[in-house]
């Protein structure tokens, strides 16, 4: 389906038409004075300009035709030129059976679907996540589900930061401790020598450990950068460990976000972009883009608009070795040979922008991929605590990303504990879903570009803005429906202003999806399903739905409460939020 101001665009462009005007004049967008009326047109100002006539009086032409339709309650011509429209409650109703019916629930699906790439989550190998991967896993995983929502074909990465130094630190450090290991041998055999087997404990306690290390002793930065090298240039025994690492890694890793519910479709880390480094290195040569600067490779980047200075991108180190610019330019001819993607997505810390301008500007400037497709940087703001900064724990550090999990799940706990709706035995489950949904909306609901408070008693609210108003919502839906068991529910009517207000509601649902499809923001499908609820709970408690003793409107009501349910459902689906029988 199309979203209802497409549907009325089309009609009103049409009238536009009949009377002689340019079509173009007639996009219709959504009234934000609902005491006046739904929906608004200004065509006629710019008209006005057109063929040099008052505003009002092409206004009024307009008016005149789109009477006829009969889909409208009121079109008015309104000083000094405004097209005020209002659809009749028939129509509403036709649209809201028309929504019900489709599968996509009135999703707006692509006129030409793309295929897009969704490079997400980015977490190091070897290190805990934290606090600081919340949001680019949440945000990323609720815009693959809504692109694919809306008919695209949709790949989610997660990128891994599997072959940087990081990585070579663990193996200078883990070279220290156990320096008896084969794997650090240079006569280490893969095919008869073993490594042994690592546990995530260990290797979260050793990456910190080395991180500082290295900031405190030269003579083990030094090794740690040598062991990088070693490892990127092939050396058997540490390619056999970093394997060892890399899969304890991502068992833990993979963990830690299913709890979160965020799933990739693809495990790719730097490693895989590290065959298609020489091709990348030739392309820049062959295109003459790249030169030495300081024993180091670049390739210039600026442009005569920028109004900072731009350095030039390092492609190779003096030491020879890759950077993060170096795999994420191989990393775009990886992707465009797997994919042919007419888009990539990267969803990072928006303080990676620079990084991501010299990147793309390279990528261009080397056609990496085609002209028309898109690489765009969504950058996030920062979660940070009541004091205005980056959320730390109470010592000062950074917060594990399973530890703020279990802060929320165990402060749901607290609230079911005296709760007699919820079994003792479903407890857990209510809780860690309860948790998630109070967690993804506080950071959802807010644009992503955006810093926000991490408040988790407002984030636990049953009222407001709130993951656990909608599931609060949705359940109370529920209940209604158990009640009314096997009566029939159909849509046949609108009976009140409450309902009325829900009914429009439902109807410009397909508008929010489509915003935030355009702007890559999750925070409208989040405004929008609030919304929802507040209509209903209106709705709701000024219609007694269940002692309704005419049946064909308690029919209509259980329909549209029913249809309600549905849609906000939808809606936490795509933000990645389950939803709970009662609360």
């Amino acid at each position: 389906m199309q979203p209802v101001t497409k549907i009325l665009t089309d009609i009103v462009s049409s009238a536009f038409g009949r009377c002689g005007y340019d079509p173009k004049l007639g996009v219709v967008a959504a009234s934000d004075r609902l005491d006046l009326c739904q929906f608004q047109c200004n065509g006629a100002f710019a008209g006005a300009k057109l063929y040099k006539k008052a505003p009002i009086m092409i206004a009024e032409n307009v008016a005149a035709v789109l009477r006829e339709e009969g889909i409208f309650s009121s079109a008015e011509a309104v000083a000094p030129g405004f097209l005020n429209l209002t659809l009749n409650d028939e129509y509403m109703l036709k649209v809201a059976k028309d929504i019900e019916g489709d599968r996509f629930l009135g999703i707006p699906q692509s006129e030409k679907p793309q295929t897009i790439v969704i490079d997400y989550g980015g977490p190091n190998v070897a290190k805990p996540l934290h606090i600081g991967h919340l949001r680019s896993a949440v945000i990323g995983e609720s815009l693959k589900r809504l692109a694919k929502a809306c008919g695209n074909t949709v790949y989610g990465d997660v990128h891994l930061g599997d072959w940087g130094l990081q990585i070579g630190l663990v193996i200078a450090e883990l070279n220290e401790r156990y320096p008896d290991w084969e794997c650090f041998k240079e006569s280490f055999n893969p095919d008869t020598d073993s490594v042994p087997t690592l546990n995530a404990e260990l290797l979260c306690e050793v990456y910190p450990f080395a991180s500082k290390k290295s900031k405190e002793n030269e003579e083990f930065k030094a090794k740690a950068h040598t062991a990088t090298f070693e490892l990127q240039s092939g050396r058997a025994g540490y390619i056999a460990l970093w394997k060892e690492i890399l899969r304890t890694s991502v068992a833990d890793l993979k963990s830690n976000y299913q709890r979160l519910d965020v799933d990739f479709d693809y495990w790719y880390g730097e490693s895989d972009a590290d065959k298609y480094i020489p091709e990348l290195m030739k392309i820049l040569e062959d295109k003459g883009l790249s030169y030495e600067s300081n024993g180091a490779l670049v390739v210039d980047v600026a442009e005569e608009s920028d109004k900072a200075p731009m350095p030039p991108v390092i492609v190779r180190k003096s030491d020879n070795s890759s950077i993060y610019a170096t795999t994420d330019l191989a990393t775009i001819i990886q992707r465009e040979k797997d994919f042919a993607p007419d888009k990539i997505w990267y969803v990072v810390d928006k303080r990676q922008e620079l990084h991501f301008t010299q990147v793309f500007r390279c990528a261009r400037r080397a056609k990496l991929v085609p002209a028309e497709t898109e690489l765009e940087f969504l950058g996030f703001g920062t979660m940070n605590g009541s004091d205005g900064k980056p959320y730390k724990t109470r010592d000062g550090g950074v917060m594990r990303l399973s530890d703020l999990i279990e802060t929320v799940t165990n402060a749901s706990l607290e609230r079911l504990t005296s709760s007699s709706f919820v079994d003792e035995d479903d407890r857990e489950d209510y809780a860690r879903k309860l948790g998630m949904a109070a967690l993804k909306f506080g950071d959802l609901i807010n644009h992503r570009s955006k810093d926000y408070i991490f408040d988790l008693d407002k984030f636990m609210s049953a009222e407001g803005k709130t993951g656990i108003y909608l599931l609060y919502t949705v359940s109370r839906i529920n209940s209604i429906m158990k009640k009314a068991g096997d009566f029939k529910a159909e849509l046949n009517g609108i009976y009140t202003d409450a309902e009325r207000e829900l009914v429009l509601k439902i109807i410009m649902t397909g508008n929010a999806f489509s915003y935030a499809l355009d702007e890559k923001a999750p925070n409208y499908i989040c405004e929008n399903a609030y919304q929802l609820a507040v209509s209903f709970s209106r709705f709701y408690h000024e219609n007694n739905i269940m002692n309704e003793q005419d049946e064909k409107k308690k029919s209509s009501w259980l329909a549209l409460a029913k249809l309600t349910r549905a849609i906000i459902v939808k809606h936490l689906d795509i933000l990645g939020i389950s939803t709970v029988e009662n609360m």
